[in-house]
């Protein structure tokens, strides 16, 4: 349920501090699902994106990229030319209003005026069309099938074995027909996706999955459809899961969120019914995290594809797929897909870790984990004078190499401290005149509001430790 309050009081927030502007072009009166990244925005978005990197690649899992357009045979092939959304126009205001399966029965109301909807389901296609040197052409409407179309050169590059991972973060783009919801829902959007090509005969011998299968997660199976925080293993012995490599994935893809500082009792797994089920799909689960602004939304999907995406591409383009076995049988692989967009982690992040201090008007904070923060280290000189602006100024050259930091030599020192945690910057290090004497600096905690002096020589170590939770400022006595 949606916080209309609340969203009011957010939006506010990541329009005036730089994070997400729009719908764009706003000076034009705007399109809705197009939004911009302002600065601080943009270095927050960049660290989510990095962090699904360091998932990836610490799971051997390789990056890629691949065009934003490809010809009409790739969509034939992939199924996407019927990929289409139901509507009904609202007949008092003429909104549009998306229908989604398992809606189509019940009694809806006009997101715009409340009318109840009536008439004949409408069909909408979500493909964006376009013309490459007079042949036609579609921008992608995920990532997915064009880390497919590659598979033969992978298969070579990795010398011929299965499984072998690979993963994309890159634009997509859809032309839904009502996109609300802030960047929840876009237009245009980014999105992430894993691809493991793995042997069918293999899906229950997974290495990986014994290290793992004692992690409990928050599971809501199709069966009971509801929540229950069990491990990977009995859910495999319950058969939630199907198999042992299903069960790795569904693993990462809770990483990947947990890893951001999201918290585990805000996130669930649930397992799609049968009839919300890709007809492709043996299996598919979506990872959900209720925010404050909407509820529940689902923020990835975990899918077994089958076979189905190579077959479809072996067919249209009568290239073959096939890979063998060291008993020279042939096989083509199956897909497991882990796939997100890095606009919904951002927004969750945003929505989670945003405060207002009601008792101090005027006053709110971002306390976002302090590895995600978009800027990492505020250097303020006390005053413009006595030399400390040329201080804090060498310290800045020190550390900027290491740190996202911003240096602020205007206005209060605590009108300072302010601004540097309404951006949710961990830590402050003001230069006073006692760090002309000394060589050291007071070193401010965003959370605690706590402060130490930390020798300057020290400084990128004590704040890299920090940082990453390693230390606390009370462990920092060897260091003052």
């Amino acid at each position: 349920m949606e916080d209309s309050n609340f969203i009011k009081d957010l939006t506010s927030f990541l329009q005036e501090k730089g994070l997400i502007w729009g719908p764009e072009p706003e000076i034009y009166g705007g399109l809705a699902g197009f939004h911009s990244y302002g600065p601080l925005g943009k270095l927050l978005k960049n660290k989510v994106e990095n962090n699904i990197r360091r998932v990836f690649q610490s799971n051997n899992l390789w990056e890629l990229e691949a065009p934003l357009i490809m010809p009409e045979i790739v969509w034939k092939a992939s199924g996407h030319m019927n990929f289409a959304d139901s509507f009904l126009q609202c007949s008092k205001c003429g909104s549009i209003n998306k229908i989604d399966r398992g809606q189509e029965n019940k009694r809806l109301k006009c997101v715009s005026c409340n009318t109840e909807l009536t008439g004949k389901l409408k069909s909408h296609n979500l493909m964006m069309k376009t013309e490459v040197g007079g042949v036609t052409a579609y921008l992608r409407p995920e990532t997915a099938t064009v880390t497919y179309l590659p598979f033969r050169r992978y298969h070579t590059f990795f010398r011929k074995k299965i499984p072998l991972g690979v993963f994309q973060i890159g634009k997509a783009f859809r032309n839904e027909i009502s996109p609300r919801q802030s960047v929840i829902r876009g237009r245009e959007f980014t999105q992430a996706e894993g691809q493991i090509f793995i042997d069918p005969k293999e899906k229950n011998n997974w290495s990986q999955y014994e290290e793992v299968k004692k992690t409990k997660l928050n599971l809501m199976p199709k069966k009971s459809q509801k929540e229950e925080k069990i491990t990977l293993e009995e859910a495999v012995k319950k058969e939630h899961i199907k198999t042992k490599a299903y069960a790795w994935c569904l693993w990462l893809a809770h990483k990947q969120f947990v890893s951001t500082g999201i918290p585990e009792s805000s996130i669930r797994l649930r397992q799609h019914l049968d009839e919300e089920r890709a007809f492709y799909a043996e299996d598919a689960w979506d990872i959900e995290i209720k925010t404050r602004s909407f509820g529940w939304i689902e923020v990835c999907g975990v899918h077994d594809r089958t076979d189905y995406d190579l077959k479809q591409h072996q067919q249209y383009s009568k290239q073959s797929m096939e890979c063998s076995r060291e008993d020279g049988s042939k096989f083509i692989p199956h897909i497991l897909e882990i796939a997100f967009g890095t606009d919904r982690p951002v927004f969750v992040l945003l929505d989670t870790f945003y405060e207002k201090k009601l008792k101090e008007e005027g006053k709110t904070m971002f306390k976002v984990p302090y590895h995600m923060a978009p800027i990492e280290v505020s250097i303020f000189p006390l005053l413009k004078k006595d030399k400390l602006p040329e201080k804090a100024l060498e310290i800045k050259e020190i550390l900027e190499k290491e740190f996202v930091l911003e240096y602020d030599e205007s206005g209060s020192i605590g009108r300072r401290y302010l601004r540097s945690a309404e951006q949710g910057t961990p830590y402050a290090i003001t230069v006073d005149h006692e760090s002309l004497k000394k060589d050291d600096v007071t070193l401010r905690d965003r959370d605690t509001e706590k402060q130490i002096r930390v020798k300057i020589n020290d400084l990128k170590e004590v704040l890299k430790k920090l940082i990453n939770k390693e230390i606390e400022l009370k462990d920092l006595g060897k260091y003052i």
